[in-house]
């Protein structure tokens, strides 16, 4: 693949097309996790190591065996030309919720308060759709193994980088003066948007 090719996929998958801004995937661990900075970069560290694994995974299981048409025979009974592309989001559901159980593991084991900050959003990264999501683009896409696992870095990568602004932004507002109609989760919804406003100025780097 061309150099310019990795660039359109790195700069598409952090900016133009974000995960959460863009494609509004993983919207509830985004607003869950972003009240302080140091939760975010938790979160985000294990979204990019469980959206990466996960991609190179599920990409391997997919033009490995999900993608091909298989022939089966059971006794008397023969299936030509069997599809197993209708168990890829089954088959993808399975893989994710594996690797978040090890993300799970590693955090409880080596970093006991981040695991007791991230609280019930960490195992949500198995039913977080950005991870998902990841996996099925590159899917439909046709991407190789290689270009899948640098999307779903780099689309973890994205993720991160929203939700650090985001929970940076919140850490501000809590220090503001904010009319008391605004308060809470009205705020936050509204900076989102904006954020997600200012992330619309990339559109035009990537057709």
């Amino acid at each position: 693949m061309p150099a310019n090719e990795w660039l359109l996929i790195t700069v598409g998958a952090i900016l133009v097309n974000n995960i959460v801004l863009s494609r509004i995937l993983g919207i509830c661990p985004f607003l869950g996790v972003s009240k302080k900075i140091k939760t975010a970069l938790g979160m985000g560290g294990a979204v990019v190591f469980v959206m990466g694994i996960a991609s190179f995974v599920t990409a391997c299981l997919y033009h490995g065996l999900l993608s091909a048409k298989l022939n089966l025979t059971i006794g008397s009974f023969q299936i030509k030309n069997l599809d197993m592309s209708f168990t890829r989001i089954l088959v993808f559901i399975v893989v994710i919720a594996a690797l978040v159980q090890i993300v799970e593991i590693l955090l409880q084991k080596f970093s006991p308060a981040l695991y007791g900050a991230l609280g019930i959003y960490l195992p949500l990264i198995t039913t977080n759709c950005a991870v998902l999501g990841a996996a099925q683009l590159n899917a439909d896409s046709g991407r190789s193994i290689l270009a899948s696992t640098v999307y779903g870095i780099c689309s973890g990568i994205g993720f991160s980088l929203a939700l650090l602004l985001f929970s940076s932004l919140r850490e501000r507002l809590e220090l503001s003066r904010i009319p008391k109609a605004f308060q809470g989760m009205s705020i936050a919804l509204i900076t989102a948007g904006i954020l997600a406003l200012a992330f619309m100025g990339f559109s035009g780097l990537v057709k």
